[in-house]
């Protein structure tokens, strides 16, 4: 059994870690700057660790491919796969600290008015106090409550809002933070009660434009929505005139239907738009990459010993 690791960023501890698992799964591992480089020997591997999308298009060899990344929308169109048995496995539950920490970070720059006092004291303006929202007794509501949601949710509690609505398929959620989470069908009765709305949804044929423009209008005149799902989900020019009008107060976006966001986006002048370049989650924080990896070689001595393995894709469902 071969092994190809093509996951960048990776520190010496995490190589060691890859390393002795390989050895106790019986197999051998390389690693890789590209899926053009990979070492003699290696060239038709069974497993990789890593962004492999052309090697899963075309070696009918590969059985399993597990991606450092939660969402997987990329490898959902037909013919990503030149073997059809090959196993998904993504890392969906190792971003969920780094995202919340960003999702709280946005919404605080937003409802404090950082964004408006730094441009200010970059033209060395001393700016004037102005009316601020808070945090506390807000009414947040989290679109997908899965381990983003739950993570944010979590430490949104701290901050003492009114409530905390979770919204998801199921109804329900282990995670004790929500004061109440309801059906997806609950979606409209929910928004005209929602001060701040969270979404951290993955790219399916189920959440695409779930966010449109006549759900934003039963959005209450003010409200926040950040988005670190997928920019799928969100009706972009009917989120740009709610804002450009002042209906809502405000809005911070990691993830766009185009990325890179293209220079003549009419969204890079929309007011009171907060961007990021997708940039919440990623290999950035030790933490992530620490879990991401134990994630991996979990997994691996599961697939190794015919067990089950934990975190598999649905590729029906796109996760």
């Amino acid at each position: 059994m071969k092994i190809v690791v093509l996951t960048k960023g990776l520190k010496p501890k995490h190589r060691e870690l890859i390393e002795k698992t390989s050895e106790k799964a019986g197999a051998e591992v390389c690693f890789a700057e590209s899926e053009n480089a990979f070492p003699s020997g290696f060239e038709d591997p069974d497993i990789i660790y890593g962004f492999g999308i052309e090697t899963a298009r075309t070696s009918k060899n590969l059985k399993w491919l597990c991606v450092p990344s939660a969402g997987v929308d990329y490898l959902m169109k037909p013919g990503s796969f030149a073997n059809e048995d090959c196993i998904l496995t993504n890392s969906a539950g190792a971003y969920g600290v780094s995202i919340a920490e960003h999702i709280i970070a946005v919404t605080l720059m937003m409802m404090r008015c950082l964004t408006e006092f730094h441009s200010e004291t970059l033209q060395k303006t001393w700016g004037q106090p102005r009316a601020q929202k808070s945090l506390k007794d807000c009414r947040i509501t989290v679109l997908g409550t899965g381990d983003i949601g739950s993570c944010f949710a979590k430490r949104a509690a701290a901050f003492e809002p009114e409530s905390i609505t979770g919204i998801n398929r199921s109804g329900t959620c282990s995670e004790p933070a929500f004061d109440k989470v309801v059906k997806i069908g609950e979606l409209e009765n929910i928004l005209p009660h929602t001060d701040l709305l969270v979404m951290s949804l993955p790219s399916t044929s189920e959440t695409e434009n779930i966010l449109s423009r006549r759900r934003i209008g039963l959005l209450p005149e003010g409200a926040y929505i950040v988005n670190v799902g997928r920019g799928t989900a969100i009706d972009e020019d009917a989120l740009a005139d709610a804002l450009d009008s002042g209906r809502i107060a405000g809005a911070a976006l990691d993830v766009f239907r185009t990325e890179p966001l293209h220079f003549d986006s009419r969204l890079w002048n929309t007011k009171n738009l907060l961007i990021t370049p997708h940039v919440a989650g990623n290999l950035t924080l030790d933490h992530t990459t620490d879990r991401n990896v134990e994630m991996f070689c979990e997994d691996l001595l599961n697939y190794a010993g015919g067990l089950k393995m934990k975190h598999v894709v649905d590729r029906k469902r796109g996760y």
